[in-house]
């Protein structure tokens, strides 16, 4: 019988992924070989009879299970970009074989006696930074999974963990299911008055493709977004925006009341049984915040700036509707729309005049430069590495001096099988092992509109932002420069995970980055400077309420995660409840936003998505050093790749970014830039 190509050394450019030739039924078996092979390379570390040192022990579970990771990386990146119902399948079956898994480790006593053993003697040891730092994190996270409870809570551990991998998995299932479930099918000509024609032309060919006359438009964001914030027809953009707000909220099989107050209850529980207070406390013990107090101080902070600001925003916008429309009461389905219109007065631009000037093509070419022009890199694209999909596009990442530095993915475009939304993954981290530095496979994957018959893929301004965005991330994964992969790359406290992402954004903003690449996809001009400074003008616009709206979800996360919540049995009530003192909308009975916040149920921000704001502050103080220094002056670049970038989670942030910075963050950049004070 042919071996599994997946339990195999993959005989491919890079030692890339050979996706044209994985089949579906590869990987349960695939995923059980590999963890007997994992259990195999623990049980030789258990059994060498050898004291334990730090080579023998913690750097041999370091390296153990690396075909096991590799196999995981592909499955769970391919469940979230091109996923089927077989995939699903197995996913359900595969995360608890996992959770199992992981847990045989972390609770496994012979082998947190080693690693005990060498943590009590790390003062005499002579490791590095770098080496003492994985010790801590692999004591800490034996500790902080359970290695010191008695059997019988390491048996509950257990089977806490096997239930909340179903109930994630299930959780992103139904919100992809109700994502794709729903089209709102048009045929009238004053039904999609007001869409720019590229909106228009999308939508039609989407109705072609399912033989259907008119148009056609879903929840997919490069369809509902054009649409709630151009269409004339108020009761359609309700139509869509209910739709889009009560995803996992329809009592029907695809409902994630249930499986969301199961996973915070769940949670809860794991995190008493280490005897911790709360999912909270047990999650922010290994981040830059430290405590849930110091979350709620932080949010609680930035809402006495915000919310004057967007309560302001808020009146205006109101009185502009009323005065435009004779708007009585603004609605959640007005927003977009009657903003998008205000700004236009106000500054006289809107999406549809900037996006000739951001073709993909350039706006990638453009993230391409300035990365070369900062961090002396060079993208070549390259046809001979297999992919997943026909959409997506290969590159050779290398240095001046012709060096080998990453391979880089970029998938752009929306499809049944993906999920919404943008991120940056990584198909295989870096590492130095046996004396050889082992390059990164990353992978940038976003939901842009798909080119037409008669355009190009034209990016709004808020998808230029967004693309810079998970470049920033794919360049702190491929400048990675470190000895292990667990402290590699994006491997960092997650509150600060976000800086490197963040900060790229300010380049959109540059008249000197501008010029690299927003051209006219047709004429070839330069982006006029009148629209630069235009864009520029209006980067604080309505920032009080896009502050306000981070600092809300932030709230629910905490909510859920810093409290006990196994008294809350009203998924609605309790959101509405913490939602009431940021609320500017009316409230909408039929919307949940709880029911479909992956990021915080099935991504890994539970806890965690105040990290957004808390990056912002870091990205606002990092930028304005470039800005002193020079937005592309050498010396600062060096510094954030030398000491942010190539750094991974090798040491505390706080120490790297101070190192950067000469001085701690301070929260006046951020508000300064958002115009919340005065500059």
């Amino acid at each position: 019988m042919a071996r599994n190509i997946l339990n195999q050394k993959f005989k491919s450019p890079y030692n890339t992924a050979p996706f044209s030739k994985i089949k579906d039924t590869h990987f349960m078996p695939a995923f059980k070989a590999a963890i007997a092979s994992a259990k195999m390379e623990i049980d030789d570390i258990v059994d060498n009879t050898e004291p334990p040192t730090f080579q023998n022990t913690i750097e041999a579970l370091e390296f153990s299970g690396e075909q096991l990771d590799r196999i995981s990386s592909l499955f769970f990146n391919l469940n979230s970009a091109e996923t089927n119902d077989n995939i699903q399948k197995i996913a359900q079956k595969v995360s608890p074989l996992l959770a199992e898994f992981s847990n045989d480790i972390t609770l496994n006593e012979a082998l947190f006696k080693r690693i005990k053993a060498v943590y009590d003697s790390k003062s005499d040891l002579n490791l590095n930074t770098e080496q003492q730092t994985l010790l801590d994190k692999k004591y800490k996270s034996f500790a902080r999974n359970g290695a010191n409870l008695p059997e019988d809570k390491k048996s509950k551990l257990r089977e806490i963990d096997k239930k909340l991998s179903q109930l994630k998995l299930k959780f992103g299932e139904n919100v992809l299911a109700e994502t794709n479930n729903f089209e709102m099918h048009l045929t009238h000509d004053d039904e999609v008055s007001g869409l720019p024609e590229g909106a228009k032309e999308a939508a039609k060919q989407l109705a072609e493709s399912k033989h259907k006359d008119g148009w056609l438009f879903t929840l997919h964001y490069p369809s509902y977004i054009p649409f709630v914030t151009y269409a004339d027809n108020r009761q359609l953009r309700k139509e869509l925006t209910l739709a889009a707000g009560s995803k996992g909220f329809h009592g029907n099989a695809h409902d994630n009341q249930q499986i969301l107050l199961g996973i915070a209850k769940l949670r809860h529980e794991r995190a008493a049984l280490l005897g911790y207070e709360t999912h909270a406390h047990f999650v922010l013990e290994e981040r830059m915040a430290e405590s849930p107090e110091k979350v709620s101080s932080f949010i609680n902070d930035l809402l006495l700036k915000a919310k004057p600001a967007a309560e302001r925003e808020f009146k205006n916008l109101e009185n502009f509707a009323k005065q435009l429309d004779g708007i009585d009461r603004l609605e959640k389905w007005d927003g977009a729309y009657y903003s998008e219109k205000l700004k236009q007065k106000l500054f006289s631009i809107d999406d549809e005049q900037l996006k000739p000037y951001f073709k993909l093509e350039n706006v990638i070419d453009g993230a391409f430069a300035i990365a070369n022009k900062l961090f002396d890199l060079e993208f070549e694209r390259i046809d001979n590495i297999d992919t997943y999909h026909e959409d997506v596009l290969t590159y050779r990442v290398s240095n001046s001096k012709g060096d080998f530095i990453s391979i880089l993915y970029a998938d752009f475009f929306p499809r049944p099988g993906k999920r919404n939304g943008a991120w940056m993954t990584s198909y295989k981290p870096q590492y130095i092992k046996n004396g050889e530095n082992s390059r990164p496979h990353i992978s940038i994957v976003c939901n842009f509109t798909k080119p037409t018959r008669t355009k190009p893929s034209l990016l709004t301004f808020n998808e230029v932002t967004t693309l810079f965005h998970e470049f920033g991330h794919a360049l702190h994964g491929m400048l990675a420069n470190t000895t292990y992969p667990s402290l590699s790359g994006t491997s960092v406290y997650w509150d600060f995970v976000e800086l490197p992402s963040q900060i790229m954004e300010n380049w959109c903003y540059e008249k000197e980055a501008l010029e690299l690449f927003a051209k006219h996809y047709e004429t070839q001009e330069n982006i006029p400077m009148d629209l630069v400074d235009k864009i520029k003008e209006s980067a604080t616009f309505h920032q009080g309420m896009q502050t306000l709206r981070q600092l809300r979800f932030g709230l629910l996360d905490m909510s859920w995660h810093a409290k006990d919540p196994s008294q809350i049995n009203n998924v609605k009530a309790h959101e509405d409840m913490v939602f009431s003192a940021t609320d500017l909308y009316p409230t909408t009975e039929s919307t949940c936003m709880s029911t479909s916040f992956s990021h915080i149920f099935q991504g890994g921000y539970s806890s965690g998505y105040y990290s957004y704001k808390w990056a912002e502050v870091l990205d606002a103080d990092a930028f304005e050093y470039f800005k002193e220094k020079g937005i592309f002056n050498p010396i600062v670049a060096t510094k954030f790749k030398d000491y942010i970038l190539s750094k991974g989670g090798t040491e505390k942030p706080m120490l790297l970014y101070k190192r950067f910075r000469g001085q701690e963050p301070k929260p006046d950049a951020l508000l300064r830039r958002a115009g919340l004070i005065e500059k």
